[in-house]
């Protein structure tokens, strides 16, 4: 594995993780976030997928609306079947290859979080 010259202290990583659960608590129902949005929101561009592994593995996460977040082309998690039943239950339409409509469903909030 490279070593990065973005590695996170210990203290980033609590930061990043608090920023994240913060910016996943306030998707609107009905719309939909990337992971690498969120990670850039975060003030860490570079770590999408550390977006995903925050929300899969902090505790009490799943009381947020996670099912909210796909990657960037809309495809949702992958052998998390439930999240596309949560995402059209608010209305959230999928395109025929399965992803989300990002044009019409991607929230970016209108001031940094």
């Amino acid at each position: 594995m490279n070593d990065y010259p973005d590695k996170m202290t210990a203290e980033q990583a609590r930061a990043f993780r608090n920023d994240v659960l913060n910016i996943v608590g306030q998707i609107p129902p009905g719309h939909v976030m990337t992971y690498g949005l969120i990670a850039t929101l975060a003030g860490w561009p570079s770590h999408a997928r550390m977006v995903g592994r925050t929300l899969r593995y902090t505790p009490g996460a799943e009381s947020l609306p996670c099912h909210r977040v796909v990657n960037i082309a809309g495809r949702t998690a992958p052998g998390w079947k439930r999240q596309r039943t949560l995402l059209e239950e608010e209305g959230v339409i999928f395109k025929p290859n399965g992803h989300v409509d990002m044009s019409r469903f991607l929230w970016e909030p209108p001031i940094v979080l």
